[in-house]
């Protein structure tokens, strides 16, 4: 019942469908003026064609070709710096970074990173060198020795950042803006409001 309504449906929509695309036709071009016609017209005194002036030409020409070299010198910059965000008189948050620089503690912390990552990297060359050259049998106690040091490597990796995290915190603590604390003592030792 259901595929003869939808056959049904089907042939009524293509009859319908085919007289309008049998009477569709494109539409024609314009006719274009011959080039001849349009030269009689300026010689008539219709519009002329206004007259280019080389001096002018070149001297734009040579100040897109500066534009173009002073951009392309500053994305160069950009490129090189990276992506900063800037205030006003500077660059902001750079107080604050070279704080975290050159910190003792996050200088260490640093370097005992770096230091565990060398010696990582070396551990997995040796066992992955080992591992080209074992058997089957030894292969797996190979892998499971990869996996360990791995997960170590993860372990080590967190607590590094946690170090690293509970530093910042302190640095952020000891140079904190205690502006609203100063406010609210000076309003508390006043007597008079200031408005009065």
């Amino acid at each position: 019942m259901k595929i003869k309504t939808l056959l049904i449906v089907s042939a009524i929509g293509i009859a319908l469908a085919t007289p309008e695309s049998l009477q569709a036709q494109a539409k024609p071009k314009p006719a274009k003026p011959d080039v001849g016609d349009v030269k009689d017209d300026a010689k008539e005194g219709g519009k002329e064609r206004p007259k280019f002036d080389a001096a002018k030409i070149k001297e734009i020409k040579e100040r897109l070709k500066t534009a173009f070299e002073k951009r392309k010198k500053d994305r160069g910059d950009a490129k090189k710096d990276g992506h900063k965000v800037k205030g006003k008189g500077g660059k902001k948050g750079e107080a604050f970074g070279k704080l975290v620089r050159d910190d003792e503690k996050i200088k260490e912390l640093r370097e005992l990173f770096n230091a565990a990552a060398k010696e990582q990297h070396e551990k997995i060359k040796g066992l992955h060198k080992q591992l080209k050259d074992a058997s089957d049998e030894d292969k797996d106690g190979l892998r499971e020795q990869l996996k360990g040091l791995r997960s170590d490597w993860v372990e080590g990796m967190k607590g590094n950042r946690e170090e690293v995290r509970a530093r910042l915190k302190e640095i952020r603590e000891e140079f904190k803006n205690k502006r609203d604390e100063v406010i609210d003592a000076n309003d508390d030792d006043g007597d008079a409001d200031p408005g009065e």
